[in-house]
């Protein structure tokens, strides 16, 4: 039995900024989720990969969640927060201590990364994560990060527990697994894209949308091919995503989420481009070679 929480149309995985002293830059980031609700997104995705929770603390996350909180709440917008660890009890724990944030929506929880569980490893993980959530579950389906990938049929069953409302499917392409998800998930079962190359044919072939790290910039051209997507509006979602695919390709030419803060610190949206090492910054060649397929894409 999926969750009766209803994921469609585009979850905007926001940047953590960061200030010129490496804190987190509140204000920023507040504008951002202002910025992605007024151009027509569903919510906002904190903590995620893009938004660099594996390089925060604890205090750092707080500030992160009370900030998409409050700005999801006053805009009746949905806010999905990160808790998946590679550890299920720490992942329990993390997802019940969002009880205490007004307006989250749901949990995003990454297939336990390193340690390589089986598929009967990770339908028990989530399980035990879902159960204890006091928030429906979105699983996060990431293999090239995390070691693991999972199949179809381990997601179809994870579809039918409780407390599980969707997918974010990023696995490097649109590949049979995600094909026969797509075609057997029950209904309200929400299978989210997370690879930004293959939003609008994923959302065709049935899903309900994307928690998408592009979309931190041109955020109303991504909610208008996703929109053309559900309705099935083929030729102009198709010049959507033609315009939006060399964008796409120069934000991800260097590692995620370098580029995108380097596009949004030229525009002035963010105090620094700055990462949390191991990362670091994007090249200045990178940086404006998105910044052109930006112009081009209008």
């Amino acid at each position: 039995m999926a969750s009766e929480t209803v994921l469609r149309g585009v979850y905007v995985a926001v940047v953590t900024p960061f200030d010129a002293d490496g804190n987190v830059a509140k204000g920023a980031l507040e504008g951002l989720a202002h910025g992605y609700l007024d151009a027509g997104a569903a919510g906002i995705v904190a903590l995620g990969t893009t938004g660099e929770s594996s390089a925060l603390d604890l205090d750092e996350k707080t500030e992160v969640i009370n900030v998409c909180s409050a700005v999801c709440s006053e805009r009746s917008a949905q806010l999905i927060v990160g808790a998946g660890t590679n550890n299920t009890a720490l992942s329990v724990a993390a997802a019940v201590s969002l009880r205490r944030f007004p307006g989250v929506t749901a949990v995003l929880a990454v297939v336990p990364y390193y340690v390589r569980p089986s598929q009967a490893g990770c339908i028990e993980h989530f399980r035990a994560v879902a159960g204890a959530s006091p928030f429906p579950l979105v699983v996060y389906n990431i293999p090239y990060r995390t070691g693991r990938s999972l199949e179809a049929k381990t997601i179809l069953e994870l579809a039918a527990i409780g407390n599980i409302a969707g997918l974010k499917q990023a696995v490097g392409s649109l590949d049979l697994d995600t094909l026969e998800v797509l075609a057997g998930a029950p209904e309200g079962f929400a299978v989210l894209g997370g690879d930004d190359a293959f939003l609008f044919p994923t959302v065709l072939m049935g899903g309900a949308g994307t928690i998408a790290a592009s979309a931190n910039v041109l955020t109303d051209r991504f909610v208008a091919m996703i929109e053309c997507g559900l309705a099935g509006k083929l030729e102009e979602g198709r010049a959507h995503s033609e315009a939006l695919l060399p964008v796409v390709k120069r934000l991800f030419a260097e590692p995620n989420p370098a580029v995108i803060k380097g596009v949004l610190h030229a525009q002035g949206r963010i105090p620094t481009p700055d990462l949390r090492l191991p990362m670091t910054a994007a090249s200045s060649a990178a940086v404006d070679a998105a910044l052109a397929a930006i112009e081009a894409a209008g």
